[in-house]
């Protein structure tokens, strides 16, 4: 029998979900590691040293499981630790991070807007990367306050109240919204249904899964023998450090929903 491929994820909460959700969709036979940060929890809130030292810990706990890679599935960790984390865990470990589809939306054509938490909205990072990837590409950045937050709750109530927030600052017109908080996935077809069928939504779970598989040497194959028989797809989940379960609430979205069930 092959030797079990391992991917771990790591985020203060909810957000990494979409990218379990995208490397099981392409190798089911992969066995996944969440690391989650409860105690922690906004890290958009935190100051970037704060933010560097969770996520460092949060990683360092996925290390007893041995994974193949680690997955940041976090902008604001991803921001503010992913320098530290390649420098301590590779090349014996390779760290994937995660950045909003700036790219892809302003290949499509703007007006584009993106949807961040308010920190990553202010940040010069995101400047930088509307600077680097959408130059001449008419851009607005949007504070969607308390959506991640309400996204974690399962808060379903607050989380279109958000939305509607949100969707009343983004000016009228825009082809593209990029989701710049990985939170944001969960709650895509509320986006969309508040946005109008105008607007494409982009977010970057599949690219994220596709590097992730690439730089571990494996293809895309989601005809992949899946794992045994009541085996689920993630094999342990870390909660600040300790064991512990997926929250219940997960259960409030589809892609959550699917990773609870084990594998038939």
């Amino acid at each position: 029998m092959p030797p079990v491929r391992r991917i771990a994820l790591v985020d203060s909460g909810l957000g990494l979900i979409g990218y379990a959700a995208a490397l099981h969709e392409m190798r089911p036979d992969l066995s996944l590691v969440v690391s989650m940060d409860p105690d922690h929890m906004p890290y958009g809130a935190r100051t970037p040293d704060e933010v560097r030292a969770l996520v460092l810990e949060a990683a360092r706990a996925t290390l007893p499981y041995r994974p193949d890679a680690i997955v940041v599935a976090c902008n604001t960790a991803s921001v503010h630790g992913l320098e530290s984390l390649r420098s301590e865990f590779e090349p014996a470990t390779p760290v994937i991070g995660t950045v909003p589809a700036i790219r892809p939306a302003a290949l499509a054509g703007g007006p584009v807007a993106v949807w961040a938490t308010a920190a990553t909205a202010a940040s010069d990072y995101l400047r930088g990367l509307v600077d680097a990837f959408a130059a001449g590409v008419e851009t607005h950045t949007v504070a969607a306050l308390g959506l991640a937050e309400a996204v974690d709750a399962a808060d379903l109530g607050r989380i279109d109240a958000c939305i509607e927030a949100a969707a009343a600052q983004t000016p009228p017109g825009i082809r593209g919204l990029v989701l710049g908080c990985t939170h944001y996935g969960l709650v895509a077809d509320r986006i969309a249904a508040a946005v109008g069928p105008a607007v494409t939504i982009f977010d970057s779970p599949v690219a994220v899964a596709r590097q992730t598989l690439r730089r571990v040497g494996l293809s895309p194959d989601g005809g992949a023998t899946p794992r045994p028989h009541a085996v689920p797809a993630i094999e342990a989940v870390l909660l600040s450090g300790r064991p512990g379960e997926l929250p219940a609430t997960l259960a409030a979205y589809p892609v959550g929903a699917a990773l609870l069930t084990p594998s038939r």
